[in-house]
């Protein structure tokens, strides 16, 4: 008998770890909790739609009903509220980081102090609990910063305003209109980074790590990185930025120290760590930490990994990783997100969605916001699914993604026919 692992969430992030997982000659079955169609129509996954991944009793009670070997816990919710600290009490390994090394992502003012103790670079800011206080700091900066709500808010938390008045209404809506709830309890106002975006992220297994190919991603909702900001409209490797001297800077200036602090306050990090960069004129400086995968760049990474993704997580998890051969494809990769009609403001009624099965055997469809009605599957989310390709060369990953993407279709359907393509030029 292989091994049973649970993997926690329902996202396309979670979608890309359960097909990693199930290709591994470890692993003979996958839970996921809750999972979605695309994961319950994998070989080898059973899907637990009644298991909530927001709550940890039940996930803890399902890993110990499973007798499962590892669970991997996708999204950031339960990371923060410790759901890997609750496994550990129970004896079930699980890969991801602490609560209280979750504490990066869970809390934009703790990593803002976090960065700034230790030398890391990053933008200026100041944290506010009073709206007044904040406004008056607002009128006090030359510059429109960038509002951030300090708590977790499902992505949608920060604002990056282009007026002072878009500022100011977005403090009011956090602080006195309670938009986020409790995850709106504080304020930051953030200096307003300009350059290039990029994503880096690493195996981490407490004091090693492993950096994973580096993934450009698009934030903005349309053509041009124009629009509202979203959870992430495309991703793609290589990015013609991010060369090894860029990813040697990083990881000295930021991985090293970031996990070198955290294990010198007693919260060894273990997991994946997620640093989104803004390559500024003066250097990459930290946007923000995320305590797992990204979502998009999970759906890139993933099937360029070489190496078994179950021998890689549970190295991370037994402090081992340094003794880990963790070889990548050299292929590039293409994300291309489809989003449903409103997204990112307005959510809309499940339609049905067509062209699945008439994908090209060079893409893989990884689902997020779906479900089955009536033996149909229908749009449920935001974010719909992503299409992901791998080729020998950037522009023919491209076109293989987008020729995918063209081939689903549903009502409302948005997506960015821009990414990797003329995204794949530096924006400065």
């Amino acid at each position: 008998m292989g091994e049973r692992v649970l993997v926690v969430g329902g996202g396309g992030r979670e979608h890309a770890l359960v097909w990693g997982l199930l290709r591994s000659p470890q692993v003979d079955e996958v839970i996921a909790a809750p999972g979605n169609p695309g994961m319950d129509a994998e070989p080898g996954c059973v899907c637990v739609p009644e298991t909530s991944a927001r709550d940890v009793d039940a996930v803890v009670a399902l890993a110990e009903l499973e007798a499962v070997s590892l669970v991997v816990v996708g999204p950031e919710d339960p990371l923060v509220a410790g759901l890997v600290d609750r496994l550990a009490e129970v004896g079930i390994a699980a890969f991801g980081p602490s609560g209280a090394a979750a504490q990066l992502e869970g809390s934009k003012s703790h990593c803002k102090e976090f960065l700034v103790a230790h030398g890391i670079p990053t933008g200026t800011a100041a944290t506010f609990t009073d709206a007044d206080e904040a406004l008056a700091y607002l009128d006090s900066l030359e510059a429109v910063p960038v509002v951030k709500a300090d708590g977790l808010a499902a992505g949608k938390g920060v604002i990056v305003a282009e007026t002072r008045n878009e500022a100011a209404d977005a403090i009011r809506e956090i602080l006195v209109d309670g938009r986020f709830g409790d995850a709106g309890n504080e304020v930051l106002l953030e200096e307003r980074l300009t350059g290039t975006e990029v994503s880096v992220l690493a195996f981490c297994d407490g004091s090693d790590y492993a950096v994973m190919p580096a993934a450009q991603d698009h934030k903005r909702l349309l053509v041009g990185d124009e629009g509202p900001n979203t959870g992430g409209m495309g991703a793609f490797h290589p990015s013609p930025i991010a060369n090894d001297a860029l990813i040697a800077e990083v990881v000295q200036t930021v991985i090293e120290p970031t996990l070198a602090g955290l294990a010198g306050q007693g919260r060894p990090y273990k997991g994946v760590l997620y640093a989104g960069m803004m390559l500024t004129d003066a250097g990459p400086k930290v946007i923000e930490f995320n305590c797992r995968f990204g979502d998009p760049e999970c759906q890139v990474v993933i099937p360029l990994l070489e190496t078994d993704l179950y021998e890689v997580l549970v190295a991370c998890v037994e402090g081992r990783l340094d003794s880990t051969d963790v070889v990548w494809a050299d292929q590039a990769a293409v994300t291309v997100v489809m989003a449903s009609d409103g997204y990112p403001v307005s959510s809309t009624p499940p339609v049905p969605i067509s062209g699945l099965h008439d994908v090209a055997d060079d893409c893989v469809v990884f689902h997020a916001g779906t479900k089955v009605i009536d033996d149909v599957v229908h749009v449920s989310g935001g974010r719909v699914l992503t299409v992901t390709s791998l080729k020998a060369t950037l522009a023919e990953a491209a076109e293989a993604a987008h020729a995918g993407i063209a081939a689903i279709d549903f009502d409302g359907a948005q997506h960015r026919p821009d990414i990797a393509r003329e995204t794949a030029q530096v924006r400065t």
